[in-house]
């Protein structure tokens, strides 16, 4: 437990559920923007189990960077941790509210209910949940996508940059950016073999030679945009709540110098008791 996130246990004798199970199950729960769990970006500020016959009751509270981050986005944070929650044995309740946000009342009023993303919005409802998370999928594909060549780039300067459009799964180097590439293909449909062409569009098709270099540059842009708003939201988050930093763990992609030091004279603008 840090100082910013605060966890409380009141267990029954006969509620196996933990706070550690609770934070692993929120660990796959991702913002669909910065494709990252909301674990890692110090969007959990509390938990609490307490314990009844009939198995645990898990009340969350999640928190946001500004007040105002899209409805669509908290909304689907907020019901994806409802559900990972409650698919755990031994919970038997699970209550999820988003803290400070404009739209809390309505979002956390739609959790309750189990209204879905339709019945709590409304006409306001742009996409279905479906849509949203197929969308970010995709721009999270993209993204590690270029990672991957460009490290392979980065690696072997004379290498031309309209050659990586036959680069295979199997040229790239085993580490923390293919895997996190494999993770973004599976999560699509696309092939995981060795023998896959790295480069493709959303569904699977390399590009010609031609359009190549193209390609890449609009998916460093997709990929930057990504880096760039996590970086930068973990900085809002820190701005906002006092203490929160400790609850976020360091993204490497896309970090600056500053990036590590949590001691910058940042002020909080907003109090939270």
């Amino acid at each position: 437990m840090t100082a910013a996130l605060t966890e409380r246990t009141l267990r029954h004798r006969d509620v196996a559920v933990t706070a550690e199970d609770i934070r692993q199950a929120l660990g796959a729960v991702l913002d669909p923007e910065l494709d990252e769990p909301i674990t890692d970006l110090g969007f959990v500020r509390s938990l609490e189990i307490t314990g009844s016959p009939a198995g645990a009751v898990v009340t969350v509270h999640l928190r946001l960077p500004t007040s105002f981050c899209s409805p669509n986005f908290a909304y689907l944070m907020a019901s994806d941790s409802k559900d990972v929650i409650t698919a755990l044995h031994g919970v038997a309740a699970v209550v999820v509210e988003l803290d400070d946000h404009h739209d809390s009342d309505l979002i956390n009023a739609g959790l309750a209910a189990d209204a879905g993303y339709r019945g709590t919005f409304g006409y306001e409802a742009e996409d279905s949940l479906e849509e949203l998370r197929w969308t970010f999928r995709r721009k999270a594909h993209t993204a590690a996508m270029e990672r991957c060549l460009t490290e392979l780039l980065r690696a072997d300067p004379t290498l031309a940059e309209e050659s990586v459009g036959t680069v295979r799964l199997g040229d790239l180097t085993a580490g923390r950016t293919k895997d996190a590439l494999l993770r973004r293909r599976t999560a699509l449909g696309l092939p995981t073999q060795p023998s896959a062409v790295v480069l493709v569009d959303h569904n699977g098709v390399p590009y010609p030679p031609d359009n190549v270099p193209m390609a890449l540059r609009r998916a460093r842009s997709t990929r930057i945009s990504i880096d760039g708003n996590a970086h930068f939201c973990r900085g809002l988050l820190r701005t906002r709540y006092a203490g929160s930093g400790a609850d976020q763990t360091d993204r490497p992609e896309g970090a600056e110098p500053a990036d590590h030091h949590h001691l910058l004279p940042f002020t909080v603008k907003e109090i939270h008791p």
